[in-house]
């Protein structure tokens, strides 16, 4: 079960989306292993945008990824609510990330012969289910693609694919959204773009956000920043700016 808290009942923190207690993951054996995670232990409340930033090799995308069930973990546990991923066999953790989580990565990874529409409502023919109207037309309206659903991906903005891949992660309603350097391919313009859809849909959806960024402008759109680095989280940062985000990056190359 995940960590308890005993924190008084009038300061309890928020329901976690995903949490993880004391994850290591270890890539190779003996005197050539690698830990890319070393006894994480971390909560995501519900309805907070976090940003995850490091040095590279710091683990933050090894992070995602295994609280995301991208990757397994070498030890320790990784929570989708209550759901241990570690106690899911194949076919219920493929389930759990289609049902409870969203995925927003820096390659749009949109078909190229689908429409936006049939791109964004991918997840829900996939799980044979029909899009609830209402929903549809908010995130489509939410993220300013109404005229462009009949449109391919060869036919839309760098800008515009990485909003058709928002939509089709929250057409789903997950727990959770997963974003891996969502704004990496992008122009500093489709950049704030971009953040400003992720930042609505924490604010006037109520989604939960988890994002890995190297940006310190990405970063200082989230409520709060975990900074990585040796595998471990070694410090926390809330209501962040900037300048605050980019002097503590400069702390690691001290």
């Amino acid at each position: 079960m995940p960590a308890p808290s005993s924190t008084p009942e009038n300061d309890a923190p928020a329901p976690a989306a995903a949490e993880t207690v004391g994850a290591t993951r270890r890539y190779g054996q003996g005197a050539v292993a690698v830990r890319a995670l070393d006894d994480v232990t971390v909560r995501f409340e519900r309805g907070r945008f976090t940003a995850i930033m490091g040095p590279s090799g710091s683990g933050k995308s090894t992070l995602l990824h295994c609280v995301a069930g991208l990757d397994e973990l070498t030890s320790g546990h990784a929570f989708i609510g209550e759901v241990d991923l570690q106690s899911l066999k194949d076919d219920a953790l493929t389930m759990l990330r289609r049902d409870r989580i969203g995925f927003v990565f820096q390659e749009f990874n949109l078909i190229p012969t689908l429409t936006a529409l049939e791109n964004l409502t991918l997840p829900l023919r996939l799980a044979g289910r029909k899009a609830d109207p209402a929903w549809l037309d908010t995130v489509v309206d939410t993220l300013g693609l109404r005229d462009r659903l009949t449109h391919r991906p060869g036919e839309l903005s760098g800008g515009q694919q990485q909003r058709v891949a928002i939509g089709r992660a929250l057409i789903t309603r997950p727990d959770i959204v997963f974003a891996d350097e969502p704004t990496g391919n992008l122009d500093s313009r489709a950049g704030t773009e971009v953040l400003d859809f992720l930042r609505r849909a924490v604010d006037e959806m109520g989604q939960t956000v988890v994002m890995v960024t190297h940006d310190p402008n990405a970063a200082a759109r989230a409520d709060r920043i975990l900074f990585l680095a040796d595998g471990r989280v070694v410090d926390e940062m809330t209501d962040p700016t900037s300048e605050r985000v980019l002097a503590r990056m400069q702390q690691f190359q001290a």
